[in-house]
């Protein structure tokens, strides 16, 4: 009997996620996954059933996706797994056919991932659109000043909920890669604090900096104590630090390399371009790694092209190769920001994953 390919009832999307928490060695449960089932629609997630059983899943967040000089509507795809026993039988290609079908469709002209196995998704379209980076510096080789005029205090989740989204979402707006958030994600996801997000570590704080008494910058940190020696070798675990001015961003890190007990401040999904670089005496004490980050596929090349800013109002013409979204094959000109299907010549011929890498 052939796999059928189909988006979830609403009862159906626990099962879907099976194949995937497979990989995570453990069951999908009503309470495990009661944070997805607040911010991913069933509808918005497809099943691969063998016999009426359900072998494989594939979702997408509804999410808004900032890009150079805006934002477009994103399928943030998630949870995408097959079970081992249906593996290379194409049951993943037609999960991302359906998955893409239907973000067509509904309008969504850009995807994105973060992808456990980049080399998956290339042959879908998808190309590395964005780097970040790590850090694990010693405190004392964290040294530089700040200015006046600030205060931190820590907030109790309630208060993070009223006030981090507005400065999240400052900065989102100007920052290309950064994706949308609603208040049930930050309830449910970001300012999650249960056990499983722990990971060793302590309870999540929760910290607001305010500029002139005004709210500028707010940081989400574990602590992860550690003794050795009867001297404490414990380290700050970034969760996330979020400034919305240079002065703000610079006071944040200052407070977090600061934090009394701990040996080392650890964090991740930085910016490459992160102002600690800059800041510290040595930036090769920051232990700054680069890792791969988000990836991108062009759903609707026309609409995407034109969703986003240019810099200059030149015109180009590329040939774009599309196998797997037959749609955008051919010849578009991009032309002060307008977009539109030509016969010229192309200056510029590459495929749907090039085109996808150099999107944002």
């Amino acid at each position: 009997m052939a796999v059928e390919v189909r988006s979830c009832e609403p009862g159906e999307l626990v099962p879907a996620l099976a194949p995937i928490w497979h990989y995570f060695g453990r069951a999908p449960t009503d309470e495990s996954t009661a944070w997805i089932q607040r911010v991913l629609p069933a509808e918005r997630v497809h099943a691969a059933r063998d016999d009426g059983a359900i072998v494989g899943g594939a979702g997408a967040f509804p999410f808004a996706l900032s890009v150079p000089g805006g934002s477009v509507p994103a399928a943030g795809v998630t949870v995408v797994g097959v079970l081992p026993t249906h593996r290379r039988r194409g049951i993943l290609t037609s999960m991302m056919r359906a998955q893409l079908d239907a973000a067509h469709a509904g309008g969504e002209p850009v995807a994105a991932l973060w992808a456990s196995e980049g080399a998956i998704y290339g042959r879908f379209g998808y190309g590395l659109a964005s780097l970040s980076g790590s850090l694990d510096v010693r405190r004392e080789h964290g040294r530089f000043a700040v200015e006046p005029g600030h205060s931190a205090r820590m907030v109790d989740r309630e208060e993070a909920l009223e006030l981090f989204p507005p400065l999240f979402d400052a900065i989102a707006r100007e920052t290309p890669g950064m994706v949308s958030r609603t208040r049930d994600w930050w309830d449910v996801r970001t300012l999650d604090d249960s056990e499983s997000r722990r990971r060793g570590a302590g309870e999540l704080t929760r910290i607001l900096l305010e500029w002139d008494g005004e709210p500028a910058a707010y940081a989400l940190y574990r602590l992860k104590p550690a003794w050795e020696h009867g001297s404490s070798t414990g380290s700050v675990d970034v969760v996330e630090a979020v400034g919305t001015t240079a002065e703000a961003t610079r006071a944040l890190w200052r407070f977090l390399l600061d934090v009394d007990w701990m040996q080392s401040v650890t964090a991740s999904l930085l910016p490459v371009d992160h102002p600690l670089l800059l800041l510290v005496p040595e930036p090769r004490r920051l232990h700054f790694r680069l890792e791969d980050a988000l990836w991108v596929r062009l759903i609707d090349v026309g609409a995407a092209l034109e969703g986003r800013g240019y810099a200059g109002d030149g015109s180009l013409v590329i040939s774009v190769s599309d196998v797997f979204c037959p749609w955008n094959d051919g010849r578009w000109r991009l032309e002060g920001g307008e977009v539109a299907r030509t016969h010229d010549e192309p200056e510029l011929a590459l495929d749907a994953s090039a085109l996808a890498s150099a999107y944002l």
